[in-house]
């Protein structure tokens, strides 16, 4: 779910799209987050050229750099946000062919709460997701026995293999970044 929002006067960046390809990538880097499609997918910068007159500060002045990053709350320890601002400031300055740069760019680091947010659907606590079905939040229950359960559709969003069967998920990617989900009753 972590998203950029890049703010600059419109020409600061030569290629947009590798400076949001690059910003995205080293967020999920310093996040630690395992390199599958959920999050390859879901992870993502938008890089906003703002007009020559839309931007300035109380000098007149409109070569900033106003970086947003929003992600889960809890996802960055001070030692994770304190990289985030230095690299994506660093990874700013360079797509921008400008070293002085790093000092005019302003990085803004927002957690969006607990069910502060969506995917695939209306906005759902992370934390039901967990819970026996009995307690879970109505989002995160399946609206028909015919409709696909929320297990099942987050197991193939974070591109797990599943065996319903066996009631467990597994990812397929590295041991290292081995991820099981365990199907509650009722999923």
């Amino acid at each position: 779910m972590p998203m950029i929002d890049v703010y600059a006067a419109a020409g600061t960046f030569g290629d947009p799209r590798a400076l949001a390809q690059k910003l995205a990538s080293e967020l999920m880097a310093i996040e630690q987050v395992p390199d599958i499609p959920m999050f390859r997918q879901n992870t993502a910068a938008f890089i906003h050229d703002l007009p020559a007159g839309n931007l300035s500060n109380v000098d007149g002045d409109s070569n900033y750099v106003r970086i947003q990053v929003l992600t889960n709350a809890g996802a960055l320890d001070r030692g994770k946000q304190l990289a985030v601002v230095e690299q994506l400031t660093r990874i700013a300055a360079e797509a921008a062919g400008d070293p002085t740069l790093a000092s005019r760019t302003w990085v803004l680091l927002t957690e969006a709460p607990d069910g502060g947010w969506g995917l695939n659907g209306p906005p759902t606590p992370m934390r039901s997701w967990w819970l026996p079905p009995g307690h879970r939040s109505p989002a995160c229950r399946p609206a028909s026995p015919q409709s696909t359960s929320i297990a099942t559709r987050t197991a193939d969003r974070l591109g797990l293999g599943h065996d319903p069967a066996a009631g467990v998920s597994t990812s397929r990617t590295p041991a290292h970044h081995r991820l099981v989900v365990a199907f509650l009753p009722g999923d």
